[in-house]
């Protein structure tokens, strides 16, 4: 029995380990040149959270900083109701460059985060396995120095999005917004 048990606890942190590694890092990550201001432009996931709140989502700010220990202080800015809300998260480092950690203080959920694909001045996709106690999602971001993004890199977004088994109704191009873009400092 606990041998079996052994077993499949074993499958499973190896399926979890190559779905990880399934996900692609840019090449010759330069995280110097991802910090400054982005726009979250798509958002893609396969989480109970978004399917609840989609509807009410709307494209915010992320101002992305380096800490004097090479992490990553992620600060996002968003409009919820009537309010501006901030978010921070400490993104921790990890051995391989484009690769980060994160465990939510909120939901004890933890984040295996990977900077995909960038250019750094137009456009950068980022891919988040979530796992926590109640089993796990994906999450992809689409982040944009302006506003706008072109087609091809929303086909981009999108097409990344379903290579990561996230379906139609889980792809969402952010509805555009003046609201708290100017409190993001």
């Amino acid at each position: 029995m606990q041998a079996t048990l052994l077993s499949i606890l074993g499958l499973a942190l190896l399926g979890t380990l190559h779905a990880q590694d399934s996900i692609p890092v840019q090449a010759d990550f330069q995280q110097d040149k991802l910090t400054g201001r982005w726009y979250s432009i798509g958002l893609a996931s396969n989480s109970n959270w978004f399917k609840e709140k989609r509807h009410l989502m709307k494209m915010c700010t992320t101002i992305i900083s380096a800490t004097a220990e090479g992490n990553l202080e992620v600060t996002s800015t968003y409009p919820k109701g009537d309010q501006c809300v901030t978010r921070n998260s400490l993104y921790t480092k990890t051995e391989q460059p484009g690769r980060f950690s994160y465990t939510s203080p909120r939901w004890g959920s933890k984040h295996n985060i990977h900077v995909v694909e960038t250019n750094y001045d137009e456009y950068a996709l980022v891919a988040t396995q979530i796992s926590k106690g109640t089993g796990s999602s994906t999450m992809v971001l689409l982040y944009s120095r302006t506003k706008e993004l072109s087609p091809e890199r929303l086909e981009m977004f999108t097409q990344f999005s379903k290579e990561q088994g996230l379906t139609d109704d889980e792809i969402l191009i952010l509805p555009q917004t003046d609201k708290c873009m100017a409190d993001a400092a």
